[in-house]
């Protein structure tokens, strides 16, 4: 590992290559996580408690922080509910 130079390496020394199984699960998880700390700014920016965007969404607390954790493998219509319901906000995606 001392002849690393870049983030890329590590994730290569760490994860294997990208495409490979282990890698993939990572990155997986990676924007699981992303999605998460999302889902928590626009959350607090909105000032609402998770108790009160899981009753607006008709979900539950503890779901909701799952999410923010990454510890949730979001649905698109789970994401979709809880900006659009949950914040009155739009969701756009790219694939690139």
């Amino acid at each position: 590992m001392n002849n690393i130079t870049t983030f890329d390496e590590h994730l290569d020394e760490r994860y294997g290559k990208i495409g490979t199984k282990k890698r993939t699960e990572f990155e997986i998880k990676a924007k699981a996580f992303a999605i998460g700390e999302i889902i928590r700014e626009a959350r607090k920016e909105a000032q609402m408690t998770q108790e009160q965007l899981a009753i607006k969404t008709g979900t539950k607390k503890s779901f909701i922080s799952r999410i923010e954790n990454g510890h949730s493998d979001i649905q698109l219509s789970t994401l979709y509910m809880l900006v659009e319901i949950g914040f009155g906000k739009q969701v756009n995606l790219s694939i690139v």
